[in-house]
C-alpha cells in the first residue's frame, strides 16, 4: 500500500500539470485566433491593400505577420520583413535623438531654437527645443496650411525653404500656454540634429540611433534609394484602390520621413523604455505629459503620447503620410506591444492597435474609435450635410472642407487631399477609419457646422454661406 502511495502521488501531479498546459496552450491559441481575425478583418473587407501586425507580450510573440499585398499591381503579398512609412512614429525616433545629446550635454532643453536655427523669426519670443519636443511652440504647422503645402509637396525643398512657407505666419499661441500637434517643430528638430551633429538627419540616424539599437529594416525612407521589400502605398476612394501621390520625402523630413518593420518597431519599443537608448530618467521625460499652469489634462511628452486605458498606462502614438497609416501601443504594466502598419490611406491601423490591446488584456471593447460603427443613412440624410465648411484655425486662419457624396456614401476632403469616408455613428456624428471625428450641428434639416477631432486637436467649422459655395472638387 505504501509503495502505491508513494507512485501515485507523481503521477497525480504530472496529469494536473499536464492538464493545465493543455488548458493554457488551448487558451493561447483561442487567443491568437482572435488576433488573426482582428487584424485580418481589413484586408477581408477589401478596405486596405495590405497590413503587418506584430503582437509581443514579455517574451511570447502572439502573432507576427503580414495580410494582403505590399505591391498589388506585382501580386507581392505583405510578410514581417515589408518595410512601411511609418509618418510620425518618427518623432519618437527624432526624439530619442535629440535626447541622446542632451544626455551628452551637446544639446540642451532649454536652449533657444534660434541657436540652432537662427534665421527664423519668433516675432520676439523664446522658444526652447523642449516646446518643439511638445508641440507647444505655437509655430504653425506647415502640413496645416493647405494649397502652399501641396504646391510643394513634390519638391525636393531645402529645410530653409520648407520652414519659410510659415515664417512669416503670426504665432497661433503664446510659446508654452497651449499645445496644438505640429508637424513644423518636428522638423526644426531634425535642423537642430544637423546643427549640433554636423551630419544629415537621415546619416545621423542610420549610423548611430538604428545601427546601436540593431535595427536592420529602419530607414530614412528617401523614394530614390533602394530599400529591400519595400511596400507600395494606396489610396482608397469609395471607387477603390489607386495608386498614392508622390510627396518628396524631404518634406516630412525628422517629423515623419522614416520606415520600418513590424519587427524593428517591437525590438525598439523594448530598447527605448528599458534604456538602452536613451536613460531611464530621459525616457520618462519622454513620456511624462505636458503640463500647463491652467491644469487642462494633457497626453501628450516628447513625441510620444501617454494615457489610462482601463487602468492600464498605454504609451503609443501613430503616423499618417501618403498611402500608409500606421500605430503602435505599448503597454508597460503588461510588457505588451502591439505594431499595425498598413500601406494605405485611410487605414483603421489604431482601430487595430486597440481592439487587439483589449483581446490580449482582457479589456472590456472601447466604446470610441475601435467600436466604430457603419449606420446606413438615406440620400435626404446624406444632403443635410452636404456642403463647403471654413475650419477654424488656431492662428485666425480657415481651412477649407468640403463634404460631398460619392457611391451613396458621405466623405470629407481639405485641400490636396483625397476624399475620405466618414462612417456614420448616430446623433450627427461621424468617424473615418482613421479615427477623425466630426460631430454636426444641425438646425433643422441642415447641417450649419462641426466640431472636428477631440481632445488637443478639437477644432470648429462653420458652414460657408450659399455664395461661396464652390460645388466642385478641390
Amino acid at each position: 500500500m505504501k509503495l502505491q502511495v508513494r507512485v501515485s502521488i507523481p503521477l497525480v501531479v504530472l496529469l494536473v500539470l499536464s492538464s493545465v498546459a493543455s488548458a493554457q496552450s488551448s487558451a493561447r491559441a483561442a487567443l491568437v485566433a482572435r488576433i488573426d481575425s482582428i487584424a485580418s478583418a481589413p484586408i477581408k473587407s477589401a478596405e486596405v491593400a495590405g497590413i503587418a501586425v506584430a503582437v509581443v507580450k514579455g517574451r511570447d510573440t502572439l502573432l507576427m505577420k503580414g495580410y494582403g499585398f505590399a505591391d498589388i499591381e506585382n501580386q507581392l503579398p505583405v510578410t514581417p520583413q515589408t518595410v512601411f512609412r511609418i509618418g510620425s512614429l518618427t518623432k519618437q525616433f527624432t526624439s530619442a535623438a535629440v535626447m541622446q545629446l542632451v544626455e551628452k550635454h551637446v544639446v540642451s532643453l532649454d536652449d533657444n531654437m534660434n541657436k540652432y536655427i537662427p534665421g527664423f523669426s519668433t516675432h520676439g519670443r523664446t522658444i526652447p527645443v523642449r516646446y518643439l519636443l511638445n508641440h507647444t511652440s505655437g509655430i504653425p504647422s506647415y502640413t496645416d496650411i493647405g494649397a502652399p503645402f501641396g504646391r510643394v509637396s513634390r519638391q525636393d525643398l531645402s529645410p530653409d525653404s520648407l520652414i519659410a512657407i510659415v515664417a512669416d505666419d503670426s504665432l497661433q499661441f503664446e510659446p508654452g500656454t497651449q499645445f496644438y500637434y505640429n508637424n513644423t517643430g518636428y522638423f526644426m528638430l531634425g535642423m537642430v540634429l544637423e546643427k549640433a551633429t554636423g551630419k544629415k538627419y537621415g546619416d545621423y540616424l542610420e549610423s548611430t540611433l538604428f545601427k546601436s539599437a540593431g535595427l536592420t529594416q529602419t530607414y530614412y525612407c528617401d523614394a530614390r534609394r533602394l530599400i529591400p521589400h519595400r511596400a507600395q502605398g494606396y489610396d482608397r476612394l469609395a471607387t477603390g484602390l489607386i495608386n498614392t501621390d508622390f510627396m518628396s520625402m524631404q518634406l516630412p523630413f525628422a517629423a515623419g520621413s522614416l520606415c520600418s518593420t513590424v519587427g524593428d518597431l517591437v525590438s525598439w519599443t523594448q530598447q527605448l523604455s528599458s534604456g538602452r537608448v536613451v536613460s531611464a530618467a530621459s525616457y520618462r521625460e519622454m513620456t511624462t505629459p505636458v503640463r500647463f499652469a491652467s491644469g487642462r489634462p494633457m497626453t501628450y511628452g516628447y513625441g510620444i503620447s501617454s494615457d489610462t486605458v482601463s487602468g492600464r498606462r498605454v504609451i503609443s502614438h501613430g503616423g499618417g503620410i501618403n498611402g500608409f497609416i500606421s500605430f503602435l501601443t505599448y503597454v508597460p504594466q503588461d510588457s505588451l506591444i502591439v505594431a499595425v502598419l498598413a500601406n494605405t490611406s485611410p487605414a483603421p491601423s489604431n482601430v487595430i492597435a486597440d481592439a487587439i490591446m483589449r483581446a490580449v488584456l482582457g479589456m472590456p471593447p472601447a466604446s470610441g474609435p475601435a467600436a466604430i460603427r457603419d449606420l446606413p443613412l438615406s440620400a435626404a440624410e446624406r444632403a443635410r450635410y452636404v456642403g463647403e465648411y471654413a475650419l477654424a484655425r488656431p492662428n485666425g486662419s480657415r481651412q477649407a472642407v468640403r463634404v460631398l457624396e460619392q457611391g451613396n456614401q458621405l466623405m470629407v476632403q481639405t485641400a490636396a487631399q483625397p476624399p475620405i469616408r466618414m462612417r456614420s455613428q448616430g446623433t450627427h456624428v461621424f468617424v473615418s477609419m482613421d479615427g477623425n471625428r466630426m460631430a454636426f450641428d444641425v438646425a433643422g434639416e441642415r447641417a450649419t457646422g462641426f466640431m472636428f477631432g477631440a481632445g488637443a486637436r478639437r477644432l470648429e467649422a462653420v458652414r460657408n454661406p450659399p455664395s461661396m459655395q464652390l460645388n466642385k472638387p478641390m
